[in-house]
């Protein structure tokens, strides 16, 4: 008998039982207590649950532990969330929490049979992990201040919600070919990076005030390595129509045979952009308006750090930086604390692993960014502080060659050592494997886990990427030197990078670092 390709697995699994499905099961494992099976471990990622990396496991503890992601529709917890998330962390999770760039939280060292009771209590404040993960569309990404910048191009909530409730349980698009990742933006600073995006609508201001969205599809820096391509305008009434066409085509033509070939990108590119919206308007019954130039702000500065008025009247919002989305249970709690003493509404997560706190009185902003930096959450960060980011890595994921958190929070503080007036900002990414969760082919800098060879020893360590960047059609990936480094040597590296940057003629850090390393490669995954 044949032996199944990867692929033909998982599509099996599906087939026989949808993801949606395995709740029941979740529920039954964690009253017996018998083995998970093989085929549900895979089920249980349309609920958020990973299994976790056994690297800091005692050896004599046989526990089955996992990775819990919650999903936070439109990113944002209100005050009595974030403590929540904080009290089931501190008691199940063993403090544990990151922030993911798809404005999520992740919580570690969940055991199967706190599952009911967690569950239960992020039900009870509103919250749930359905879809978080799993080959459906995941949490929809957009503009953390949404609704309350007065820069903002136009106010996208209605369209997040809409787009929510067309995919929140929907088994139409519970099982598709792989993860699909949607944002929508009406942001002045794009922050949500259309160009890596599944699919994107993207808010455009015309010159008669009228509002328009651009609609971008096939994105991704994975297995999927393009740049999303702009496929033309459709009103705001049609987006819901000409989302739910897209993900309907990539349901029943994207590639079910290879898993490295089955992100839309991979159907656009088998199409042809031409054929790809012909059959998006047909099955939409929308037509969509010819593209035209589009200026989109330079990747260093899409960012909200700092306190801004709000436009509620008397409030403001402050974005601020979390040291590499780290962000324990104790510290949510202690963040709910200041969130009610300052009468804050809540806040929303970034696709840079920080956050803004939200409804906080103008004559209170600054006494609450004070308070905020005695948890490492900082309004003002530094060049480092603000744009480093970091995967889960090899703590916890089984994925993962190298550590990251730990070693990107000594990177961070080496560099603001080293350069406490650096002002340009640089985007750092330290990546446990050639997956891409810290996004390091769009960085500055990217840190690839990899093993580095040291005298007759194989290491763990990275390679190291330099120049990606994104601005709509002057976006380029980065590329693959041939340097290779261990952990503790990162930050001296880059410290030298700066320092040869800073007496150089260049005035761009990402450029200085393209002509150093000219003859560098793309980088490129593993299939």
């Amino acid at each position: 008998m044949a032996t199944e390709s990867k692929a033909q697995r998982i599509e099996r699994i599906k087939e026989e039982k949808d993801g949606l499905d395995v709740l029941q099961n979740i529920l039954a494992y964690a009253q017996s207590g018998e083995a998970v099976h093989p085929e549900d471990i895979d089920r249980f990622k349309w609920y958020g649950l990973y299994t976790q990396n056994r690297n800091l496991q005692d050896p004599e503890d046989e526990t089955l532990y996992f990775m819990l992601r919650i999903k936070l529709e439109s990113g944002y917890l209100n005050t009595e969330q974030v403590s929540a998330i904080g009290k089931i962390s501190k008691e199940f999770g063993q403090n544990s929490g990151d922030l993911t760039t798809r404005q999520d939280i992740q919580l570690h060292w969940i055991k199967l049979k706190d599952l009911p009771e967690i569950f239960e209590r992020l039900d009870r404040v509103g919250l749930s992990t359905l879809q978080a993960a799993g080959d459906c569309p995941r949490n929809i990404v957009s503009c953390p201040v949404n609704g309350i910048d007065h820069d903002q191009i136009d106010d996208v909530r209605d369209i997040v919600s809409a787009l929510n409730d067309l995919y929140r349980g929907n088994r139409e698009f519970s099982n598709l070919p792989r993860k699909f990742k949607v944002a929508v933006s009406g942001c002045s600073k794009h922050c949500i990076s259309h160009e890596i995006q599944d699919l994107t609508f993207t808010a455009v201001k015309r010159p008669n005030d009228d509002v328009v969205f651009l609609v971008s599809v096939g994105g991704g820096i994975a297995s999927n390595r393009r740049f999303a391509n702009t496929i033309g305008y459709v009103n705001r009434s049609n987006i819901v129509r000409i989302a739910e066409a897209v993900t309907t085509l990539y349901r029943d033509f994207g590639c079910r045979d290879n898993r490295s070939k089955a992100r839309l990108g991979h159907l656009v590119e088998l199409w042809g952009v031409r054929r790809f919206v012909s059959e998006v308007e047909y099955t939409a019954g929308v037509k969509l308006e010819n593209y035209d130039t589009v200026e989109f702000t330079p990747y260093p500065y899409r960012n909200h750090f700092g306190i801004f008025p709000a436009t509620t009247e008397g409030t403001s919002f402050i974005g601020c930086a979390v040291m590499s989305g780290r962000i324990s249970g104790e510290n949510l709690i202690q963040l709910g604390e200041i969130l009610t003493r300052y009468g804050a509404h809540g806040i929303s997560l970034t696709t840079t692993q920080n956050l803004v706190v939200q409804g906080v009185s103008q004559m209170n902003a600054d006494a609450m960014a004070e308070t905020l930096e005695t948890l490492g959450i900082y309004s003002n960060p530094s060049a480092f502080t603000g744009r480093t980011q970091a995967c889960t890595g090899l703590d916890f994921c089984k994925y993962a060659v190298s550590e990251t958190k730990d070693t990107s929070l000594k990177v961070i503080d080496y560099l603001n050592k080293q350069f406490p007036k650096f002002q340009e900002p640089i985007s750092i990414s330290i990546n446990g494997c050639p997956n891409s969760c810290a996004h390091p082919q769009i960085a500055d800098l990217g840190f690839v886990g990899a093993m580095v060879k040291q005298e007759e020893f194989r290491v763990n360590g990275f390679d190291m990427l330099v120049g990606g960047y994104l601005e709509g059609n002057e976006s380029r990936f980065a590329l693959k030197t041939r340097v290779k480094v261990t952990p503790d040597e990162i930050a001296p590296l880059i410290t030298s990078l700066i320092r040869e940057y800073e007496i150089s003629s260049n005035t761009n850090f990402g450029k200085f670092l393209l002509e150093k390393y000219q003859h560098a490669s793309p980088f490129s995954t593993p299939s």
